[in-house]
């Protein structure tokens, strides 16, 4: 007797069997998988955990903390990764020019119509057409501050500007409570130029030398340098003043405030200006579960799931139709979402070249060597 060209399982062990239906069915055999490369603390494992239920596609998540890990994985190749989330600039542009990512499939994205076409425009130069990524989130970068120790060490600090850090007669203070400096320089250095009146995407020498003098200036001062930890230094009252992202600053004072020991933390977004940046959802160019990772970023598109990322993580998304769903003091916090007046005097950069990123990368291990 044969059954669907196959032969008959009368007198034919179980093991032999399950052979011959793996073959048959390798779809059915194999588990859907897709492996994700994002952020620490950001996303809301509720949205994975729903994902898995909705699809039965299986999320493997690993964690980084700066864009240095991220490019260095990404440029050497064969990450075995299906999404990744580099920001706009500088990393997924380089990406995207390198040829390291996938050009997205906009069939398989149509909750990608929801996205804020003006946000969108605003990455279009890092990536043409928008033809590769998506964003996720966005945000800016500034301080976060204890008023409250801060002000104990230096009563007429200027809390509304980057003299905080960048002048040492501040840092000096405000060393007493604990500085913390997040530990990327393709972060930091742009601010730094921008707070001396120069281009956040100067390639001059002189330049450069300019935030080396600036930052050697301020080195004694800074207790710690951290990308992941500064969140829990924050929350635990260990530093009172950190250079960071602003939406781990707004989770450091959520998590501040539910431990309940009086720890009062705010985000601050410089007067003279903070670098605005767009984290992407992206495919890399050889990724194993490509199909899968359309899924899943069409499915974190949904403007519930987004709602809750944003809700989860403190971070303003770019889809319009969540605002309804997103907590009212979190819409209403205006370091997640600033008020017009003050986006105006946000900056976004470009990209750097080769030779220019490599000397950035030389001046930050001389800074960073020099405590």
């Amino acid at each position: 007797m044969v059954v669907c060209g196959l032969i008959s399982p009368m007198g034919v062990s179980m093991r032999v069997l399950a052979l011959l239906l793996l073959f048959a069915f390798p779809a059915l055999a194999a588990d859907r998988v897709v492996n994700v490369y994002n952020w620490s603390d950001y996303i809301d494992p509720y949205a994975v955990a729903h994902f898995e239920r909705e699809t039965g596609i299986k999320v493997r998540y690993d964690l980084y903390d700066s864009l240095e890990t991220l490019e260095g994985k990404m440029l050497a190749g064969k990450t075995g990764y299906d999404v990744v989330v580099p920001t706009s600039e500088p990393t997924f542009s380089k990406l995207v020019r390198s040829g390291a990512l996938l050009p997205l499939a906009r069939a398989a994205l149509p909750n990608a119509a929801g996205l804020d076409a003006g946000l969108m425009k605003q990455v279009a130069s890092s990536d043409p057409g928008n033809a590769h990524g998506v964003i996720y989130l966005w945000g800016t970068i500034g301080l976060g501050v204890n008023e409250a120790r801060l002000r104990a060490v230096a009563p007429d600090a200027p809390l509304d500007s980057w003299d905080l850090l960048f002048k040492p007669e501040w840092a000096r203070k405000a060393a007493r409570c604990g500085i913390t400096m997040m530990d990327s320089a393709i972060d930091v250095i742009p601010s730094v130029l921008k707070y001396l009146g120069k281009s956040p995407d100067s390639t001059d020498a002189a330049d450069l030398a300019a935030v080396e003098k600036t930052l050697r200036a301020i080195r004694p001062h800074i207790r710690a340098f951290a990308s992941g930890g500064a969140v829990e230094a924050m929350a635990a009252g260990e530093t009172c003043l950190v250079l960071s992202y602003s939406g781990d600053v707004i989770q450091a004072a959520a998590r501040a405030d539910e431990a309940g020991q009086g720890v009062k933390l705010r985000y601050i977004a410089p007067k003279e200006g903070a670098q605005l940046w767009f984290d992407m959802l992206a495919i890399p160019k050889d990724a194993p579960h490509p199909a899968e990772a359309l899924e899943f970023i069409n499915f974190l598109l949904k403007p519930d799931v987004m709602a809750g990322i944003t809700n989860q993580v403190r971070y303003p998304n770019a889809i319009p139709a969540t605002a309804s769903a997103v907590a009212p003091e979190i819409a209403g916090d205006p370091g997640v979402y600033p008020p017009a007046e003050q986006r105006a005097r946000f900056f976004t950069i470009g990209p750097v070249p080769p030779d220019a990123t490599r000397a950035r990368a030389r001046m930050w291990s001389r800074f960073k060597g020099n405590g």
